[in-house]
C-alpha cells in the first residue's frame, strides 16, 4: 500500500527549541518573549508610538519550496518531505530568535539582517541543495530557480500593537510572574504589582504588551469583523466557491463521526510531513480515523478504528484547533505545536461537525481513490498570499455571509461557523502530488472540471462552536479566539485549512458516489 513512514524524524532544531521552551516557561506562562517590551524599554524616554511599534519587524516571510515542487520521483518524496519539514523548524527558529531579542534590534538597525535572516538564508540553501540532490538522483528534475528561493524578508506588522507606553496604571497583563518600579507613565502612582511574560519585568511604565498569553503573536483587533459588516452573498476568494450540485448530480451523503470526543490531538502532518514529530508546528481536532500520527503507514490507517458512526468509513478528518486565549493552561501549553510555539488558550470542541459529500453542476461523480490526500486551504496564507486559501467563517442565523480574511464576531444567541469546501476534481491517476495539490482541483466558473480531470464527491465540513465573543476596546482586543497556525503566521484567520485522507471502503464509497448521482440525500 505504500507510504510506509516508520522512520520518525526530530530536526535537532526541535530539541534545541524544546529545551529552551522549558527554561523560558515561567508558571506555565509561553515560550515566546515580550513581543515588543524589549523595544519599548529601551526607548521608552522617547515614549514609543503605536506607529513606531508597528514599523518593527513583525514575523519572517520566506517563500514556500514546497510548493514549487510539482514533479518530484515517488522514491524521493520521503526525503523531499523531510527536507521541507526541517526548512519549517527554521524558520520556527528564526522566528523564536526575531521575537526574544528585541532590545538588541532596537540598538541595531541590521540586527535583523545580519542575525536572523542572513543565517537563515545560509542554513536554507544548505536544505534547497539536498532537496535539488535527492530529486535529481531520482531521475527527476529539480526546478531551476530554487536557489531563489532561499531569502526570506522581513515582513513589519501591519497593525499598531499594545505597547505605546500610554496610559498605564501600575499593572501589566501577561502569562507570567514579573515586577514594575511601582510607577505608572506620569499619569500616576502605580500599586507596584505587574504581570510579566515569564520572568521578565515591566517596562516602568506600568505596562507590558497586552498579548493575551502568547507573546503578541495575534491575532489583534483588526483580524476581527462584526459579522453585520460582512458582504452578504461574497467570499474574498476565487477559490471560495459555492456548493456545487445542483444540476449535474445533485444527491449528498453525510458521514456522521462525531466532534472528536475522544480528544484525539497532536502536532504531526501526516500529509505534509510523515515521519516527522511536530510537523505541523500546531494542533490539530481529529475525527474518523483513530489512527493519526506522523508514524501510520497506509497499512495502519486501513485496520484503524473509527469514531464514524459507519464503520466503513475510516477516513481521517482533520483541522486545527480553535482556541480562546483565556489564560487557560491547556495539557499542550509547554509543548512544541502548543504553548511552546505559541498557540495557547483553551482548546474548543465544536458542538456540531458536519461532514457532507455532494455532487458536481455539470456532471456525474467518479469514486474518490482509496488513501486519496486533498488539503484545502493553507497554513501559510498570511505569508505565501490567497492563491490556495479557501476557508471562511460566519454565524449561525448568518452563513450567507462568509469571512474569509477575519475571524467575524457573532450577536448573542448566535454561534460561530466554520467552513471548507474540499475540491472536487481529480486528475484519474493519482493519490497524492509532489506538493499535494496537483492531483485535485476547483470546478472551473462554470461548475466544470478542468481539462483532463474528473469529478469526485466535494467534502463540505462545516463546524460550529459556541465561542465567547471577544471585546475590543481602544484598538486592543482581549479574550480573542483564534485558529493554531505555524507561528510565524501570526495566528490568521486566512491559515485556517483542513484535511482529508479517504479510508471509506469499496461499498461504501460506492454508496456515496450511487447516492449523488441519483440525487438521493443519504447518510
Amino acid at each position: 500500500m505504500g507510504r510506509n513512514t516508520r522512520k520518525r524524524r526530530m530536526p535537532l532544531a526541535t530539541k534545541a527549541i524544546a529545551g529552551a521552551a522549558a527554561l523560558a516557561l515561567g508558571g506555565g506562562g509561553l515560550v515566546w518573549a515580550n513581543f515588543y517590551a524589549s523595544a519599548h524599554e529601551e526607548n521608552s524616554a522617547n515614549n514609543r508610538t503605536k506607529s513606531n511599534a508597528a514599523r518593527q519587524i513583525a514575523t519572517i516571510d520566506c517563500p514556500d519550496v514546497g510548493q514549487q515542487l510539482s514533479d518530484v520521483p515517488e522514491r524521493a518524496r520521503g526525503e523531499v518531505d523531510g527536507e521541507l519539514a526541517s526548512m519549517d523548524q527554521q524558520i520556527t527558529d528564526a522566528y523564536q530568535r526575531l521575537v526574544t531579542t528585541r532590545q538588541a534590534q532596537a540598538g541595531d538597525a541590521q540586527y535583523v539582517q545580519n542575525a536572523i535572516l542572513g543565517p537563515l538564508k545560509d542554513r536554507r540553501k544548505v536544505l534547497i541543495d539536498r532537496i535539488k540532490l535527492e530529486i535529481n538522483r531520482a531521475g527527476g528534475k529539480a526546478p531551476g530557480n530554487l536557489d531563489e528561493l532561499a531569502p526570506c524578508s522581513g515582513r513589519p506588522a501591519d497593525q499598531p500593537q499594545p505597547t505605546d507606553g500610554q496610559n498605564g496604571d501600575g499593572q501589566g497583563q501577561g502569562d507570567g510572574q514579573g515586577q514594575d518600579n511601582g510607577q505608572d507613565n506620569g499619569q500616576g502612582q502605580g500599586d507596584g504589582q505587574g504581570q510579566g511574560d515569564g520572568q521578565g519585568q515591566d517596562n516602568g511604565q506600568g505596562q507590558t504588551p497586552n498579548d493575551n498569553g502568547n507573546g503578541a503573536a495575534g491575532p489583534f483587533a483588526e483580524d476581527f469583523i462584526d459579522i453585520n459588516d460582512v458582504p452578504p452573498n461574497s467570499r474574498d476568494l476565487p477559490n471560495g466557491l459555492a456548493a456545487n450540485g445542483r444540476s449535474g448530480s445533485r444527491g449528498s451523503f453525510t458521514t456522521k463521526c462525531g466532534v472528536n470526543e475522544n480528544k484525539l490531538y497532536n502536532s504531526d502532518n501526516i500529509i505534509v510531513a510523515p515521519g516527522v514529530a511536530n510537523g505541523a508546528h500546531h494542533m490539530h481536532d481529529y475525527v474518523g480515523n483513530q489512527s493519526n500520527s506522523s508514524l501510520s503507514s497506509d497499512d495502519d490507517l486501513v485496520v484503524a478504528e473509527t469514531s464514524c458512526q459507519n464503520q466503513g468509513d475510516k477516513s481521517s478528518y482533520f483541522w486545527p484547533v480553535l482556541r480562546v486565549q483565556d489564560g487557560t493552561q491547556e495539557f499542550d501549553a509547554a509543548d512544541q505545536g502548543g504553548g511552546a510555539e505559541g498557540n495557547v488558550g483553551r482548546i474548543l470542541q465544536a458542538e456540531e461537525a458536519q461532514l457532507r459529500f455532494v455532487g458536481n453542476k455539470r456532471s456525474k461523480v467518479v469514486a474518490i481513490p482509496k488513501l486519496m490526500r486533498i488539503i484545502t486551504g493553507d497554513a501559510k496564507a498570511f505569508t505565501n498570499g490567497l492563491k490556495n486559501a479557501n476557508t471562511s467563517y460566519s454565524c449561525t442565523g448568518f452563513e450567507d455571509r462568509q469571512s474569509t480574511d477575519k475571524y467575524v464576531l457573532c450577536p448573542e444567541g448566535s454561534r460561530l461557523v466554520r467552513t471548507s469546501n474540499f475540491q472536487s476534481c481529480w486528475d484519474g491517476q493519482n493519490t497524492d502530488s509532489a506538493n499535494h495539490r496537483d492531483h485535485v482541483a476547483f470546478v472551473q466558473a462554470d461548475g466544470s472540471c478542468p481539462n483532463g480531470f474528473k469529478a469526485i464527491p466535494q467534502l463540505q465540513v462545516r463546524l460550529v462552536y459556541d465561542v465567547p465573543t471577544p471585546t475590543i476596546e481602544n484598538g486592543q482586543v482581549k479574550n480573542p479566539y483564534a485558529v493554531d497556525s505555524f507561528p510565524e503566521q501570526l495566528h490568521k484567520p486566512i491559515t485556517d485549512h483542513n484535511d482529508f485522507i479517504n479510508v471509506m471502503d469499496e461499498s461504501l464509497m460506492n454508496k456515496v458516489v450511487r447516492c449523488i448521482n441519483q440525487g438521493k440525500k443519504c447518510t
